[in-house]
């Protein structure tokens, strides 16, 4: 039988994530304590009360906007501004918790591949195996200026680039220590066994590592993999790397065919369609009436801070939106920018959603009616499942809850949603046991023979 739907909560160490100028309301104020612990230890708990999945921590490593209108639009608006480091918080969340994994968000330009395995495996040893690592190659230009570049590299060549720094880190985890160098024998004074522990000689392009690992193998080895990428570039790092992929789709009928185009190339690629998890993000508001719902939605997005979501879609996209008239109809801005690099799968995605249903939107009424993330469905708990249903019938495997406010907003979710999802089936009651690839693929704790980081073995990269 197969297993209920994957379900992440969403969170950003930001005060303001995707809901753009709601932190102005007396709910959204709760976003001020962004910057504190306790908060966090909150919302992880009641998620592991909730019986989800995973916390999904994203994270970017720039502003969105410097180089778009004034530059000042992102920050005065707190949009993803300022953010904390999402790997420094897993420790503290791991040891509250039992069962749910915890997903960290880190881009190939912000540490090296041998620094971020270490980190990665430690974290893994003190969760006891349920970290994961949502990879990203990164969008924003300021980002990549922050760490030293003149500029972001194009959209392909960072696909290129976060395959070798893969490949660094599965040679770290998967090769340098075999199975048994772990001796532990005090008649024999071995602890470790030397000739079973190897440098591993990685020589290529961008980086020369030679090793050993410095962490002994955890308990996954190697992190589940979290990757979202709909380009056909990224769809191939996908099915090369990915456990889990989150799809673009905005509608259940774009997700099935999304769905299926990712099969038929995994099964041409000579993977196992079912081995790759499909999510898509999730964002509800919460009514006990459809009435009260609709309200509530109505009031978050009276409350957008137009120039934050403009600045924030500007970074987002490569695009200066700062620039385009907000009248201008959507169907010609999408022939605009079809070309743009940095999210263009993504942008293209959500831009024919709507103009697939006929509607003649402009710009300012798509931001506001529409794109804006957070709230997207509105309803009560059985529509919310109801909704949930048409999702799964389309063929995804789970979710990636974003909330109206990080902080704050779990507790509407997990008390009078996730019982309601559970009744159904669309929800697990309980754990499985073991490490967070156990749980999420029913298999066991190490990446499969089959995948290529199993397989990559101690080549040199040049050989």
């Amino acid at each position: 039988m197969p297993r209920p739907p994957i379900y992440n909560g969403f969170l950003h160490l930001t005060p303001n994530h995707h809901s753009h100028g709601y932190w102005r309301t007396p709910e959204g104020q709760v976003q001020y304590g962004y910057k504190d612990l306790q908060p966090y230890v909150d919302v992880v708990k009641t998620l592991e009360r909730g019986k989800l999945d995973a916390l999904f921590i994203a994270d970017v490593v720039g502003v969105y906007d410097l180089e778009y209108g004034d530059g000042k639009g992102t920050i005065r608006a707190g949009s993803q501004f300022p953010g904390n480091d999402p790997a420094a918080i897993v420790s503290a969340l791991g040891y509250v918790t039992e069962h749910i994994g915890l997903a960290i968000t880190s881009n190939v330009i912000q540490d090296h591949p041998f620094s971020f395995a270490r980190k990665l495996a430690t974290l893994d040893h003190y969760t006891q195996g349920r970290v994961a690592w949502n990879i990203v190659t990164s969008y924003l230009s300021n980002g990549f200026r922050n760490f030293g570049y003149d500029e972001i590299v194009s959209h392909d060549e960072r696909y290129a680039w976060a395959q070798e720094y893969l490949d660094v880190t599965y040679k770290l985890w998967e090769h340098s220590w075999e199975d048994g160098a772990v001796v532990q024998d005090p008649a024999s004074g071995v602890l470790f066994d030397p000739d079973r522990i190897h440098t591993i000689d990685h020589v290529g392009e961008r980086y020369r590592v030679q090793g050993p690992f410095l962490v002994e193998p955890s308990p996954q080895r190697t992190p589940v993999l979290f990757q979202a990428g709909n380009s056909e570039a990224g769809r191939e790092f996908a099915i090369r790397n990915a456990e889990v992929t989150f799809l673009p789709s905005f509608t259940p009928e774009a997700a099935a065919k999304d769905v299926q185009v990712l099969r038929d190339q995994a099964r041409a690629l000579g993977r196992d369609p079912g081995s790759l998890k499909t999510l898509v993000q999730l964002s509800t508001v919460i009514g006990s009436t459809e009435e009260e719902a609709r309200r509530k939605q109505q009031t978050l997005r009276d409350n957008i801070d137009f120039d934050g979501l403009v600045g924030f879609y500007s970074g987002g996209s490569g695009i200066d939106f700062t620039a385009i008239d907000p009248e201008t109809p959507l169907a010609e801005l999408r022939d605009r920018v079809v070309l743009g690099d940095h999210v263009r799968s993504i942008f293209r995605a959500i831009v024919d959603a709507d103009l697939g249903r006929g509607r003649d939107l402009t710009w300012r009424e798509y931001l506001l009616d529409h794109a804006l993330l957070p709230g997207r469905f509105a309803g009560t708990p059985e529509q919310i499942a109801d909704h949930v249903q048409t999702w799964v019938d389309a063929g995804v495997d789970g979710f990636n809850v974003v909330p109206i406010t990080t902080l704050g907003w779990w507790d509407e979710w997990v008390d009078e949603v996730v019982p309601v999802l559970q009744a159904r089936g669309l929800a697990q009651t309980e754990y499985t046991p073991g490490t967070l690839r156990q749980k999420l693929s029913g298999a066991g704790d190490r990446l499969p023979v089959t995948h290529h980081g199993r397989r990559l073995g101690l080549r040199p990269a040049h050989a």
